[in-house]
């Protein structure tokens, strides 16, 4: 007779059906809230009352996203997110590419000092940053503008995108830097002309993030901003709610509109940034 193998725990802990979990979690988690936006959004305000829930719509309408955009300007709060993170993610690129390269390539007496208050830096709450950036921007004059929420968030972005950058530059070999400067670059050159290039799946996924984290952010964007014509889309969205009413298949077409922009940057990038966060992950 033969023997009956029984598995073990840990074997089915670290089988097939713990990474199947583990993606319809991930699957559950990422996908069904966006299904039940956009389901939302084509509902009309009585189906969406209905006892027993319905979870397709029995009459999709589009009528929604064209009360999205008459109630409130939202092509213009889309506008001014768009302007604001794509400014914000090209100077925190900028200033994490040079800040990455020095901790990554020169000899810096205070290195591990520095990046101990990088990583410090990065896991300060938001609120607790906001009195003082309130008050720094009313010194300089900078409320209602654009400059007044892409300088925070190019503050915001610089530890993560300098981190992850880190680990590109000290997975390259010196000596392409040393041959470019060879034949006449300068090191900055030497940067631009031959190190970022090789980095770019990291570049790409440093800018996904900063502009992502730029587009979403909600508190600084109501703090800094009184000004009707400079409103972000996260806080135009809010305004869709009246006193005493919600029109949620409104604001759901309003979001969902919102996640169109993220969503096509994303497939459009998507190869590198994979590869970009794979990358990372083996570098050191």
């Amino acid at each position: 007779m033969s023997a009956v193998i029984v598995p073990s725990p840990a074997s089915f802990l670290t089988g097939k059906p713990l990474r199947f979990i583990a993606a319809a979690v991930l699957l559950v988690n990422g996908l069904f809230p966006a299904l039940w936006i956009l389901f939302t959004s084509l509902k009309t305000e009585s189906e969406l009352t209905l006892k027993p829930i319905t979870w397709l719509p029995h009459h999709a309408t589009l009528a929604n996203y064209m009360q999205a955009f008459s109630d409130q300007p939202l092509h213009l709060f889309l506008f001014n997110s768009f302007m604001v993170a794509l400014l914000s993610t090209l100077l925190t690129l900028f200033v994490s590419v040079l800040a990455a390269y020095a901790l990554a390539r020169l000899n810096l007496r205070f290195r591990g000092l520095i990046l101990a208050l990088i990583v410090a830096v990065s896991t300060f709450p938001l609120v607790t940053l906001l009195v003082p950036l309130f008050e720094i921007m009313r010194s300089l004059n900078l409320l209602n503008t654009w400059v007044a929420l892409v300088l925070p968030y190019t503050v915001l972005s610089l530890p993560i995108c300098t981190l992850m950058l880190i680990s590109f530059f000290e997975g390259i070999p010196r000596d392409l830097e040393n041959a470019a400067m060879i034949d006449g670059c300068t090191r900055l050159g030497a940067l631009f002309k031959v190190v970022v290039p090789l980095c770019a799946p990291g570049v790409f996924t440093a800018g996904i993030l900063a502009f992502v984290n730029a587009w979403d952010e909600f508190l600084l964007a109501l703090s800094f901003n009184s000004n009707p014509s400079l409103r972000t889309l996260p806080v135009g969205i809010q305004l869709y709610q009246g006193e005493f009413a919600f029109p949620w298949p409104v604001i759901s077409s309003a979001l969902v509109v919102g996640i169109v922009p993220v969503a096509i940057l994303i497939v459009i990038f998507q190869e590198r940034v994979v590869s970009g966060l794979t990358s990372g992950g083996i570098k050191g």
